[in-house]
């Protein structure tokens, strides 16, 4: 099963406050961990939501809001896909995580939808699709 483990932003996040060279030495020795484990296939830590955008669809119409945005705590401030064996296991993996923020934070685990997750609507040739559009973003990711 493979997992996104969202790094909830803080107000420190939000404002552009940069980890101390012991936090980026401690998630760098867990990071090895988990690609030494076989966990982690991605991760990435995110700029504050003033340097960022939201695209709202309604219908047809498409608008476009600047950040920053109000609600820190529904705000991601970085991000791992991982894959575990159960949801269990991320919980057990996350509970090692060095507190990635300082004070108070959160981590948020979701399971991410598998080709089977969607039943018979995914359909042979949707799958076929799915196929070449991964084989052509791991070649983009290795160039």
């Amino acid at each position: 099963m493979k997992v996104m483990v969202m790094v909830k932003a803080t107000q420190d996040s939000e404002a552009g406050v940069m980890p101390s060279e012991q936090l980026l030495t401690e998630m760098g020795q867990y990071n090895e961990e988990l690609v030494k484990a076989g966990i982690m296939l991605d991760g990435e830590g995110l700029h504050p939501s003033s340097k960022g955008v939201r695209v709202r669809f309604s219908g047809a119409n498409r608008s476009v809001t600047d950040g920053p945005f109000t609600e820190t705590k529904e705000l991601v401030a970085g991000f791992w896909i991982w894959r575990v064996q159960s949801m269990e296991e991320a919980i057990e993996w996350v509970k090692r995580c060095p507190n990635p923020m300082p004070g108070e934070s959160e981590i948020e685990i979701r399971p991410i939808f598998e080709a089977d997750d969607f039943g018979a609507e995914f359909t042979a040739e949707l799958r076929e699709q799915e196929d070449r559009i991964r084989e052509a973003t791991e070649k983009l990711r290795n160039s």
